[in-house]
């Protein structure tokens, strides 16, 4: 026979009641499953916002963000430490990301461009990849990160470059060249930001407590998965990144390197600037390799002020069938496309 699951208590006025200590248990046990459930329900949700695919096959590019950080040197530039990559000799491409990616997104283009003869140097902006991230708001502006950028190439010795650009690595640039023209012999356009057609940025915020409280959680873990995702489904038509290729985008967001996309998200997107004088005084050779489904960065509203004031010849107009980030899809493509570039342009 089961043993009685009854328990006999009495009042403080001396009343007999009995309570089935069983039926205690099981609600007990219902209230805690109710809750794991809830636990459980919220940390498969949390996962489910990772930008990568688990089911994707893995890549054959061996690289991993650890081995790439292990391949950079140091600049003290005046605001902070700046890293780079400075691999191959020849004929200086410099490779300029934009925001909120950092060298990481040219690895897969820089052994190539290397075995074709060139000196690749890829920076990480201040603020971006493993580079320093000081605290302040001008310090990001275009015009300190070009004079940055400047001062790493008089670091390295190198007088004048081809330079290759995406994103907000073009408002860099555009500074670059309002100071110092001479020091650029070759420009190529990889979506990166011109005129304000066609400029339809993910995200643009107002300084203050919302933006700020924005980048905390992304610093955080809160919403860093939600970013890359977002960003990376609005930016590759298939995204196939794998949990390795994502790790080199999230590892600084994690790190707190959130201030300078702080100024670019509350204050570049906000005012852009008219760079139409700088783009007048261009008189080197140009080459446009455009991801044509881009909805960020849209190619079709800008093309014909972009060919005209930049002076673009069409057989250097290269449309790729892809969206943003077209290094991480296309990176053979664009690679073969500026060295068949160069070539034709003697360098």
């Amino acid at each position: 026979m089961l043993k009685s699951n009854v328990a006999v208590f009495y009042t403080t006025e001396n009343q007999r009641y009995t309570v089935d200590v069983s039926y205690l248990v099981y609600k007990k046990a219902t209230h805690i499953m109710k809750n794991s459930f809830f636990l459980l329900l919220i940390g498969i949700l949390i996962i489910s916002c990772k930008p990568y695919s688990s089911t994707t096959k893995t890549t054959t590019q061996p690289m991993t963000y650890s081995s790439f950080r292990q391949l950079q040197k140091s600049y003290p530039s005046a605001d902070g430490l700046i890293k780079y990559i400075d691999q191959g000799s020849g004929p200086v491409i410099l490779l300029l990301h934009g925001v909120p990616s950092s060298g990481w997104l040219y690895r897969k283009m820089i052994t190539p461009l290397v075995k074709n003869g060139y000196r690749v140097i890829v920076p990480d902006m201040l603020g971006f990849g493993a580079s320093d991230s000081p605290t302040g708001y001008e310090l990001y502006s275009s015009k300190h990160h070009s004079q940055r950028l400047l001062a790493l190439m008089d670091f390295l010795k190198i007088d004048n470059w081809a330079h290759v650009m995406h994103d907000a690595g073009g408002l860099w640039t555009w500074e670059l060249l309002a100071q110092a023209p001479q020091r650029i012999n070759r420009l190529i356009l990889l979506n990166t930001i011109v005129f304000e057609e066609g400029f339809t940025p993910p995200i643009r915020m107002k300084p203050g407590f919302l933006a700020k409280t924005a980048m905390w959680s992304y610093r955080n873990g809160i919403t860093t998965n939600m970013l890359l995702n977002g960003l990376f489904k609005a930016g590759i038509e298939n995204n196939t990144l794998t949990k390795k290729d994502i790790e080199g985008y999230k590892t600084p967001l994690l790190e707190g390197k959130t201030k300078g996309m702080y100024y670019f998200f509350s204050k570049t997107c906000n005012d852009l600037p008219d760079y139409t004088a700088v783009f007048q005084k261009i008189s080197i050779p140009v080459a446009v390799i455009w991801g044509k489904n881009d909805s960020m960065l849209q190619w079709e509203p800008q093309k014909e002020k972009i060919i005209n004031h930049l002076k673009v010849a069409p057989e250097n107009i290269k449309l790729l069938n892809e969206k943003h980030f077209i290094q991480e899809t296309k990176a053979e493509k664009i690679s073969v496309a500026i060295t068949r570039f160069l070539k034709a342009n003697q360098l």
